[in-house]
């Protein structure tokens, strides 16, 4: 939505994606994919393409970019402002057991087998390896290149995903616990959901810890501003 807002508006922009996204989602504008080589390579990125705003929309776990984003624009002093969806927030009927990060995950599994949704993404499943009495369940965007740290059942599928989708497989799969990442929004939203119904908990892992930055929720806001610091048609 935000691409095909900023496409709409006629404004010069370029849409980066990450490098482990192998077959991005189209966009209705240039793209990129790959990394920049860390703080200085974003520098040199912003200068040479002469990128007069920096829009950081990037997953609310990708720290790192985020973290690098923030540092190379204040650098050189160019305007950033990050879009970032709201946290999913515990509601009634949810059994979260909430711990900060990966290894607190793992350590929260039980020691009794159990079928296991692990709904983090594949490059933080390795931990997962020292606790190989569970079957565990991935879900992936593209299929995995490499063999993975210990066997699982792979599902290969791109969101959004529906409620009654995510309550099929759970049931398929007679899973009993699931491992995901506050990563708030509507796109994957429906695991939680589905949870709730099946009455299953969910081992919630919380975001990390950013810079202060401008932050704002909604595409009309990152349009309103693009609009005042730009004069691009507020």
């Amino acid at each position: 939505m935000l691409a095909a807002e900023i496409a709409r508006a006629g404004i010069d922009a370029v849409y980066s994606y990450g490098g482990r996204t192998r077959v991005p989602a189209n966009q209705p504008l240039p793209t990129r994919i790959g990394g920049f080589g860390g703080v200085s390579g974003l520098v040199d990125y912003i200068r040479s393409e002469h990128i007069t705003h920096v829009i950081d929309a990037t997953h609310p776990f990708a720290a790192e970019m985020s973290r690098n984003a923030v540092a190379a624009c204040a650098e050189i002093g160019t305007p950033l402002i990050a879009l970032e969806r709201a946290p999913w927030m515990k509601a009634p009927g949810d059994n979260w057991i909430e711990i900060p990060d990966v290894d607190a995950a793992v350590a929260a599994l039980p020691e009794a087998a159990a079928n296991v949704f692990l709904a983090i993404g594949r490059q933080h499943i390795a931990p997962f390896a020292t606790r190989t009495q569970h079957a565990y369940t991935l879900r992936f965007v593209d299929p995995p290149d490499a063999p993975l740290p210990f066997a699982a059942d792979v599902i290969v599928s791109r969101g959004p995903f529906t409620l009654e989708g995510e309550l099929e497989m759970m049931r398929k799969r007679s899973i009993t616990r699931i491992v995901a990442r506050n990563s708030g929004g509507d796109g994957a939203r429906a695991k939680i959901d589905a949870a709730r119904r099946l009455g299953l908990p969910v081992i919630m892992i919380a975001r990390p810890q950013l810079p202060d930055r401008l932050r704002v929720e909604s595409v009309p806001e990152i349009m309103q501003w693009l609009g005042h610091r730009a004069c691009l048609g507020a």
